[in-house]
């Protein structure tokens, strides 16, 4: 009896770039040039303009160039000083990405708040308060209506634009996850004394099938400044905020607390009843009495120490 042996050859995959040429997610350079090129100039013409009728508040966008290669990729190379928002717009993209530097959230939120020009200087590099998240909520809104009046998406709906978050918090992609091809606008920014960028990262497969067109009215009727600052308020007496709790213990001498152990009790420093300072971002807010409520341990609110304009523009600083 003969035996037949029978070798199974499995065939190789197609090259990733090769596919996405292939199937219109992957252009060539001086396609992408182009298309970046006049992103670029939407909002180099658009924006200052939205900004300034919005808030008063002069500013200068130019363009940074581009850069090529998977969205993951591009999304990473960003850097962590960056808040992000996911966003789609139907009939031109299921998903694009926008982000702005940290700096430039901070110092909008500095102006809106009546900070001196003399006074802005370029931030630290750090994440973003929620109440700062809140902001580049209507910054991203903003960046995404331009973007909107520029592309050519049938049907006039709006941007759909997910939370907006700092990189750190960005989401892990799932392990099944399929990457694509997409560029990264870059978009430089400046106001006063500072100048930071923005971004949008867009799949190249939605950038390849756009016409970019410059909107003939510039004129848009937005929010007045005060009304930006209204909102902001607004956030701000919606965001959570942290409380803190401080109860004066009873003095003792270095010697005796370098000797404490567990178990060891030290007294409050009131003999009636206890008085508590209640603080949030190291702003004294109230003086409260120490007490309990069934399992619980609790403070009742007995004086104010800081008034409610004064509590208010404390968290948004």
């Amino acid at each position: 009896m003969i035996m037949t042996e029978t070798i199974t050859e499995t065939a190789p995959s197609m090259d990733r770039a090769l596919l996405a040429k292939l199937t219109g997610g992957l252009g060539d350079s001086k396609t992408l040039q182009r298309l970046c090129s006049d992103f670029g100039q939407l909002y180099v013409e658009f924006l200052p303009d939205v900004f300034h009728s919005e808030t008063g508040l002069t500013m200068q966008v130019h363009y940074n160039g581009h850069e090529s290669g998977l969205m993951t990729d591009l999304i990473a190379d960003l850097g962590d000083n960056v808040s992000l928002a996911d966003g789609q717009l139907r009939n031109w993209s299921p998903n694009f990405v926008l982000a702005c530097g940290n700096s430039f959230v901070i110092t909008l939120m500095e102006n809106l708040l009546g900070a001196l020009p003399e006074t802005i200087q370029e931030p630290i590099e750090r994440p973003l308060s929620q109440i700062e998240l809140d902001l580049a909520v209507m910054v991203f809104d903003k960046i995404a209506n331009v973007l909107r009046s520029g592309v050519n998406a049938p049907g006039g709906f709006e941007p759909l634009l997910e939370k907006a978050h700092n990189a750190e918090d960005r989401q892990k992609l799932e392990e099944d996850h399929v990457d694509e091809y997409a560029v990264t606008v870059k978009l430089g920014i400046t106001l006063g004394p500072v100048t930071s960028e923005f971004y949008l990262v867009i799949p190249q497969k939605a950038l390849l099938k756009t016409v970019v067109t410059i909107p003939k009215s510039k004129s848009q009727a937005g929010k007045s400044k005060k009304e930006w600052q209204e909102q902001i308020a607004e956030q701000v007496r919606r965001s959570q905020v942290t409380l803190e709790a401080r109860v004066r213990l009873d003095s003792l001498t270095l010697a005796t607390v370098s000797r404490l152990v567990a178990g060891d009790v030290i007294p409050f420093h009131d003999k009636g009843d206890v008085m508590v300072d209640v603080s949030a971002n190291g702003k004294n807010l109230y003086r409260c009495e120490f007490g309990r409520a069934g399992d619980r341990y609790t403070v009742r609110v007995k004086d104010n120490v800081s008034s409610e304009d004064e509590i208010l523009k404390h968290l948004m600083s």
